[in-house]
């Protein structure tokens, strides 16, 4: 088998990033170099809590996932979708499980994760308000993701007409997304499931999975 030159010595950077209070990595040719080869293998990705620095995919594969917390209950067929926890509730238990330092950061972008509560329409005959269900999964995209390098999505039902009536949207800190759309709510948290599983990852490893990058 072929000896890599290189290992023993990423190997030592990847250490050194899991090690550093701040990820960062020297300026040498030889550490930037490693620090290519290891983003290229999806081993490190950039670092949402420290400027200009990194974090090991396996010091985010122990941070926990968080999704509805009755989710089991819904793939079983225990419940109806809209039985599911509240996107607020989500919310609240990834804002506690940061250091106090990132708290304030998360708490700011509460409107834009959430999103707003839906408005129950008068005079409208309607049905169920559309789902749209919190999940949060270690990662990043084009950009790092949320305070605790975490990237946020929805399960959602769109409401349309036609072939696809779920999906699972992603997003970065940015303007990064992946998109994956089901004509059934069963073929949709089927991905989910996959998603959940999969953390941590960058947003264009999920092509694998069947999503595309918008």
């Amino acid at each position: 088998m072929p000896h890599d030159a290189n290992a023993a010595f990423d190997e030592t950077l990847l250490d050194w990033i899991e090690h550093s209070a701040t990820g960062a990595v020297p300026g040498t040719p030889s550490h930037q170099d490693a620090l290519r080869r290891l983003r290229a293998a999806h081993k490190v990705y950039v670092d949402a809590d420290h400027k200009d620095g990194f974090v090991t995919a396996r010091s985010l594969a122990i941070r926990p996932c968080f999704h509805a917390g009755n989710l089991d209950e819904l793939i079983a067929g225990g419940i109806s979708p809209d039985a599911l926890e509240p996107n607020a509730a989500i919310f609240d238990r990834y804002v506690k499980s940061l250091p106090a330092a990132l708290q304030p950061r998360a708490e700011a972008l509460r409107l834009r994760v959430v999103g707003r509560p839906i408005l129950h329409r008068s005079k409208v005959l309607v049905v169920h308000d559309p789902v749209h269900s919190l999940f949060l999964v270690p990662g990043c995209g084009t950009h790092p993701g949320i305070p605790g390098n975490y990237l946020h999505g929805m399960l959602i039902e769109t409401g349309e007409t036609g072939a696809a009536a779920w999906a699972l949207h992603l997003h970065d800190s940015d303007d990064g997304a992946a998109i994956i759309e089901e004509p059934t709510l069963a073929a949709v948290l089927g991905h989910l499931q996959e998603v959940l599983a999969a953390a941590p990852f960058a947003l264009d490893e999920l092509d694998a999975l069947g999503f595309r990058l918008l």
